[in-house]
């Protein structure tokens, strides 16, 4: 499943709207249900509008009515395999807080992490109801 996951990225990186930075990246999320979602960065010319290809594609699978993902992979041209931002950490973390990430550049160079390793004292809904970490 890993390698359909990388591929999905990679193919989803090839859709990025990025006419400013050049920078595609593709991401892929493996839902729960086995279901694969994709999404890659769209930039905008007032820069704070732009979104990451992570977030692009938790909010397409939430929105297709998806709550969990167990595994993601991101997928960008860089010579180190790139990790998501911060903000994309964040929300990986509500939405795949046990999942595996897979960070892979166009080279094939890949690295491994699990999300509690990238964001390892991560904020959720617990902290609003009293109950971290639940």
């Amino acid at each position: 499943m890993t390698d359909a996951l990388v591929a999905a990225a990679k193919a989803a990186r090839e859709q990025a709207f990025a006419p400013y930075s050049k920078f595609k990246v593709g991401a892929a999320l493996l839902a729960e249900d086995g279901t694969i979602v994709t999404g890659c960065n769209v930039e905008s010319a007032s820069y704070g509008l732009t979104l990451c290809a992570e977030r692009v594609a938790i909010v397409k699978g939430v929105s297709e009515g998806r709550r969990k993902f167990t595994c993601v992979a991101v997928v960008a041209d860089t010579d180190s395999p790139t990790p998501p931002c911060g903000a994309c950490r964040q929300l990986l973390w509500e939405f795949a807080p046990e999942a595996e990430v897979i960070l892979e550049n166009l080279s094939g160079t890949r690295k491994r992490f699990m999300m509690r390793e990238l964001l390892p004292y991560g904020f959720d809904g617990g902290f609003l109801t009293g109950e971290p970490g639940a």
